[in-house]
């Protein structure tokens, strides 16, 4: 992928990153100072920018206290961390070659070399499968194993486009919008965001169901429904480039994948997308793969701490209970943020609702801390982040309930004094 060729292709169908604080406590955990080299290519977004139908901007900053999340460009991310890879003299890295099978009574795997045709089997004392929503590694773990199993396609799937850099009076690119926010078109049932790149290009995604995409079956179709519901986003993308881009790039699916557990005895643990597959819309995908691997080398490092490999099949069970938890808590939290991406975010009632949140978490920031913040800035498990939110809620609307009251007598009090 560090090739030209095939970053070109990555970059047509996919999402951009947004890099947190779990994902680099797991990069700097490693000791390569990759934390910093990733926000050295990152552009920090310090909040939303909601585009209403006339083209006005609003801003929505995720924290008070100027926290941001970091867009990063998923091939120069992945580019990146191979580089890192291959200085570790005991690791070697195998390209085109496709996970076909694995034997988990040995352990073995075997591959495809996709360049001479030819199967490959190679042996080892522990399998990590990293292989992705579509993981051959958890089909054999699901063969060998009591597996609950659960996936699920959203009936929305994306497509992705690209708004230029435009020519700044020096000659030199330039961004056509803020390059420090996440921006985003909310149309209810569907949605158009788009992430900053360094190269002052964003790149965009409309998200939309299925029957909406198949609708648009010509450039006037397109045009006319952009013009519709994202009008100013024409001029950003091009009218030319937008009908290129958009019946050019495929139309990519989402879904959401849960299993437990990850592992088979001491020989195979899974993580990442094959373990738990979560749509896009918290930005969390990459963090939590991230953090799986945080969380699993803690755990084997304090299992093996007197050198028992013995121990490795108690690490990997732990690994399972542990983990599983907050991998269900964070693939209905992406669900449901695709709701407030969506729709909320223009909704008075959520806009209330978060400048009152927002304003007590700025008075006592230890004890109301907004769902979001708790999701994106800290490494609080993602499980207790739901029923801390829980309970803020309650206490939040029951305070609402009793403010909007006294209100109400006090109004009535007034008017009966004027009376």
């Amino acid at each position: 992928m560090r090739l030209p060729e095939n970053r070109a292709d990555l970059q047509q169908r996919s999402i951009n990153l947004a890099l947190s604080v779990r994902g680099l406590s797991a990069l700097q955990g490693a000791g390569l100072n990759l934390d910093q080299e990733m926000l050295d290519i990152a552009i920090p977004m310090k909040g939303r920018m909601i585009h209403d139908f006339a083209g006005n901007q609003t801003s929505q900053l995720y924290s008070v206290f100027g926290k941001t999340i970091n867009s990063v460009d998923r091939a120069l991310l992945n580019a990146k961390l191979l580089t890192a890879a291959e200085q570790f003299s005991n690791l070697k890295i195998f390209f085109n070659h496709a996970l076909q099978t694995c034997d988990l009574d040995v352990p073995s795997a075997t591959f495809l070399d996709k360049t001479t045709g030819q199967e490959v089997t190679d042996y080892a004392d522990l399998i990590v499968g990293a292989d992705g929503a579509y993981s051959a590694c958890r089909r054999q773990l699901m063969r060998k194993a009591r597996i609950n199993f659960a996936q699920e396609y959203i009936d929305h799937g994306y497509c992705e486009l690209t708004i230029p850099a435009r020519r700044g009076a020096d000659g030199q690119p330039e961004y056509q919008m803020s390059p420090y926010h996440l921006h985003i078109w909310p149309r209810h049932t569907f949605m158009l965001i788009a992430l900053p790149n360094p190269d002052k290009t964003f790149t965009c995604t409309l998200f939309m169901p299925y029957d909406q995409f198949e609708q648009l079956q010509t450039g006037a179709h397109l045009l006319s429904f952009f013009s519709q519901y994202f009008p100013n986003a024409i001029p950003l993308i091009g009218r030319d480039q937008l009908v290129k881009q958009y019946f050019t790039n495929e139309k990519g699916t989402l879904l959401s994948v849960k299993c437990s557990p990850y592992h088979y005895q001491d020989r195979l643990v899974i993580i990442g997308d094959a373990a738990h597959c979560m749509v896009p819309f918290y930005g969390q995908g990459m963090n939590c793969g991230f953090e799986d691997v945080e969380v699993l080398a803690g755990i084997l490092d304090r299992h093996t701490a007197l050198g028992a490999a013995s121990n490795i099949g108690a690490a990997l069970a732990e690994y399972s209970a542990v983990r599983h938890r907050d991998a269900v808590a964070i693939c209905e939290l992406a669900m449901h943020n695709y709701i407030e991406m969506r729709s909320s975010v223009s909704d008075w009632r959520y806009l209330l609702r978060k400048r009152i949140e927002d304003r007590l978490h700025h008075w006592f920031p230890r004890t109301v801390i907004p769902l979001y913040t708790m999701v994106s800035f800290t490494k609080i498990p993602y499980h207790l982040t739901i029923a801390q939110h829980d309970r803020q809620t309650r206490w939040l609307n029951r305070g609402m309930l009793l403010s909007a009251t006294l209100a109400l007598i006090g109004i009535y009090s007034a008017l009966r004094r004027f009376k």
